[in-house]
């Protein structure tokens, strides 16, 4: 069975930043899958599980709110808890969303109240979210965005 394209990436190498993991396209349509990762694989502690909930909750949220909504597919969790997939219509850069993402981090940095969507009609785990750890992480990765701009996988 063929590798696929994300378990190609040297995870050793990666930092914090914005990558593009793939473009896939059909009938004229193209669509990007930016890797948000938000902290350093295998060399930081992973995102603990409310946190990132509540992360993905309150980015969704914002994403699907913004400027650019309509070009807005997906934005969820890795599996492997050091961040989150984005996904957009359009032949995009990671640079063409960093304004996005930086928007969206100040927007859960300043977030305030009730969680969107962390009601028991509304999620499947609602109570376990944790907005202080939320917004330590987006913190941390906001500065790392800002300081060191990182949108290209690592040559390898």
């Amino acid at each position: 069975m063929e590798k696929i394209a994300s378990f190609k990436v040297n995870h050793i190498n990666l930092f914090a930043g914005i990558y593009v993991s793939r473009k896939d396209s059909k009938d004229g349509v193209v669509v990007t899958t930016f890797d948000l990762r938000i902290t350093a694989p295998n060399r930081e502690p992973v995102i603990d599980v409310p946190a990132l909930h509540t992360i993905e909750h309150l980015a969704a949220t914002y994403l699907r709110n913004s400027e650019r909504k309509d070009e807005i597919i997906y934005f969820g969790p890795m599996g492997c808890r050091t961040g989150c997939y984005l996904v957009m219509f359009g032949d995009l850069k990671s640079e063409d969303v960093y304004d996005l993402v930086v928007s969206m981090c100040d927007f859960i940095i300043d977030f305030e109240g009730e969680i969107p969507g962390a009601k028991p009609e509304e999620c499947g785990n609602y109570l376990d979210q944790n907005l202080n750890m939320a917004k330590f992480y987006i913190k941390r990765y906001k500065e790392e965005l800002e300081n060191n701009k990182r949108f290209i996988y690592p040559e390898f």
